[in-house]
């Protein structure tokens, strides 16, 4: 597993060329809420929520998609990734 530090700049491994077309991404992201979402702004709590994190450490396999780079975007300070 490789750590992605900043969610839309992959880390190199993540994006796989097929045959020199469009890059194709990573099967599968495993989300870590690393911090609490004590303090941040309301619509990053959702996202946090959306993403089904609750408390500090818990962890969710997601679909590795544009919505999900999105979604991981926005926190990106309260959150770890990982390929699966």
């Amino acid at each position: 597993m490789k750590l992605i530090n900043d969610c839309w700049r992959p880390a190199p491994g993540i994006w796989r060329p097929v045959s020199g077309k469009e890059p194709v991404m990573a099967g599968e992201l495993k989300v870590t809420l690393v911090r609490s979402t004590i303090g941040v702004i309301p619509k990053q709590k959702k996202t946090v929520e959306a993403l089904g994190l609750g408390k500090i450490n818990s962890s969710k396999v997601h679909k590795d998609n544009d919505a999900i780079r999105g979604m991981l975007r926005k926190v990106s300070h309260l959150v770890t990734v990982e390929e699966v």
